[in-house]
């Protein structure tokens, strides 16, 4: 190749890389200030560049104005801290049992162990992180969850709740000193003071966008989003609206897992958070190509109307028949 041709290649990539910029500088400037409320879990928890991809992304979120939550489980780390421990995970209907004993190493591994390797690394990577737990200021409170059973009766799950109240200020005022607060999926339980409670990460998730009335609730998942085929990538849905997703769910293609994620999104849609995400966190810096780039990169769930403002171009719900 001629130096000229090398020296073109230069001229062209560099273009492409601004032209890259200035699409995001749009998104910079909607954003600037709003809040956005991500849930991290599954395998992004378990893969060390897809952590640091991942937290390098909310660094650039929080450096160009925007105000990121993160909301973080643990399940598989837990499930390894309790075999050490001798203890035996069991679920019901889905949800892990949880006793004391298991509550401690529950509290222990989100806590002390997660929740501070994440504020530790997005302090590394030149942002600013604080945990909000009970060892520092507890921001969710709850009540334990009694699940219906086949005969009627109600289900114990023993110290499993569902989150009811968000304390607000805490968050807001660090995320106003430009700081990311990052909360474990733990309450309070407020009829037992002092003691906390399991709570799912999704739902604790969509309770903390709800209270602060985010601009977008972001689902980090292990598929690239909704799919017509989960056996085939190339079927993801890009865009739905909230009665589009209840009629996936009694089709069957939405299930499982998923499930709960969907119903997360669509009551904290109705709740006046303005968009909801699933994307693939093991994509690399999949959540700055979901939010600074006009085609995404997962599914996004919005309201019909959306208080007036569309979808940007390709993203506009789709009847899916």
């Amino acid at each position: 190749m001629s130096s000229g041709s090398r020296g073109q290649t230069v001229h062209e990539e560099a273009i492409r890389k601004a032209d890259v910029l200035v699409e995001a500088l749009g998104y910079m400037r909607k954003f600037h200030g709003r809040f956005i409320v991500i849930k991290v879990g599954g395998s992004v928890m378990e893969n060390p560049e897809s952590l640091r991809a991942l937290l390098v992304d909310v660094v650039f979120m929080q450096t160009v104005g925007m105000r990121p939550v993160l909301v973080h489980g643990g399940g598989k780390a837990i499930t390894v801290a309790m075999e050490r421990a001798g203890l035996t995970p069991r679920w019901v209907k889905g949800r892990r049992y949880t006793d004391d004993a298991t509550l401690d190493i529950v509290a222990r591994v989100l806590a002390e162990e997660i929740n501070s390797d994440i504020e530790r690394h997005i302090n590394k990577f030149g942002g600013r992180a604080s945990g909000l737990h009970h060892k520092t200021h507890q921001c969710l409170y709850g009540r334990k969850l009694l699940l219906p059973g086949e005969d009627g009766e109600l289900v114990d799950l023993g110290r499993v709740g569902d989150v009811t109240e968000v304390d607000i200020p805490p968050i807001e005022n660090l995320c106003l000193a430009g700081v990311v607060p990052v909360l474990p999926s733990l309450a309070e339980d407020e009829d037992e003071d002092g003691k906390l409670l399991n709570v799912n990460a999704d739902t604790a998730a969509a309770a903390v966008a709800q209270a602060l009335r985010a601009d977008k609730l972001i689902f980090l998942t292990d598929t690239p989003g909704i799919l017509l085929d989960r056996n085939e990538p190339s079927s993801l849905i890009t865009g739905l609206t909230p009665g589009e997703c209840r009629d996936l769910i009694n089709r069957g293609i939405i299930d499982k897992g998923m499930i709960p994620k969907v119903e997360a999104c669509l009551t904290s849609l109705e709740a006046g958070v303005r968009k909801t995400h699933v994307i693939d966190g093991r994509l690399r810096h999949s959540l700055l190509l979901e939010i600074f780039t006009e085609t995404g990169v997962g599914t996004e769930i919005v309201q019909e109307e959306n208080d007036g403002r569309s979808s940007p171009p390709g993203r506009r719900p789709v009847v899916v028949r």
